[in-house]
């Protein structure tokens, strides 16, 4: 894979961060590839589905699964918005994902290096090629945004408790 298919993939899962912000969710989005095709496809929907689980990358993960017939998704590349956590981090290495690409680094939960790194430690049973940073500034440019929107929402919210 070159940097400029890589690209065309981020910008499909930041598509997909978009459809999580217009549910309300944290706009994180994955998209699961095999080859030119997609397999896969997820965004945020924890809050909606009432399933701590649903992140994008395992919403990804679990449909990729069924197109393959398969909980091994081998020679697979998941491209994912937001660096992942350990719940998804440890599900990629389980499911033998080949490459992991992901946009924005995640300073507080992130498990590809970031805070701990589940994606590259010497004691996991399969290795995972990764790539960080393809977009970032669009990745985590779109998480800035929802999150200033989200705080001025609760200001206003605040406001109209008090003067009401």
């Amino acid at each position: 894979m070159n940097s400029q298919q890589d690209e065309y993939w981020m910008r499909h899962a930041l598509k997909l961060a978009r459809l999580a912000w217009e549910q309300g969710e944290v706009p994180v989005g994955a998209v699961l590839v095999q080859g030119d095709r997609v397999i896969g496809e997820g965004w945020n929907r924890p809050i909606g589905q009432h399933d701590p689980t649903a992140h994008a990358e395992i919403m990804a993960l679990r449909q990729g699964g069924k197109v393959l017939e398969n909980y091994r998704l081998l020679d697979t590349t998941l491209y994912v918005t937001l660096e992942p956590c350990v719940m998804c981090a440890g599900a990629m290495v389980h499911s033998r994902i080949t490459r992991l690409i992901y946009g924005a680094h995640d300073e507080k939960t992130g498990a590809a290096g970031s805070l701990l790194d589940v994606i590259g430690h010497p004691g996991m049973n399969h290795h995972i090629e990764m790539i960080s940073g393809v977009l970032a500034e669009e990745c985590a440019g779109m998480l800035s945004d929802f999150f200033r929107m989200r705080r001025e929402q609760k200001k206003a919210l605040r406001r109209e408790q008090r003067e009401g």
